[in-house]
């Protein structure tokens, strides 16, 4: 894990960025978390299924959040469709690339696993920056 001091100054800084992860393998949605620590999100909440995240979605709204497509067989898009409608920007993470996206999401960002913080900040910054 890099310290801040040692960050790639290049990178963007998402700095009080609220970030909802919905990743059901915990090592991942963990080493993510630790990616947008390091970025500089305050405030990064974790939930593993469609339920939770959908809960989590009613108790507050997040300024971004980060996808993975399969949840232990389970495909995240009622997820997707719920932030599309409240207007929160989103990327897909997963093994099998833009490959990997139902064709109604062949549009949206998605970063391979496995990934860099660098390719995250990249998708992220990208996500954000649309109006």
């Amino acid at each position: 894990m890099m310290s801040n001091d040692n960050a790639d100054q290049s990178l963007p800084n998402f700095d009080r960025l609220n970030v909802l992860i919905v990743e059901d393998e915990a090592i991942i949605s963990f080493l993510i978390e630790d990616m947008l620590r390091e970025l500089g999100c305050s405030t990064v909440r974790n939930v593993a299924g469609i339920d939770e995240a959908l809960t989590a979605l009613d108790e507050e709204r997040p300024d971004v959040a980060v996808l993975d497509v399969n949840l232990d067989g389970v495909e995240v898009y009622p997820v997707a469709e719920r932030l599309r409608e409240r207007g929160v920007p989103f990327v897909f993470t997963t093994g099998y690339g833009a490959d990997g996206l139902a064709p109604a999401w062949a549009h949206m960002p998605v970063v391979q696993k496995p990934f860099r913080s660098e390719m995250l900040a990249r998708a992220l910054e990208a996500v954000l920056a649309k109006p």
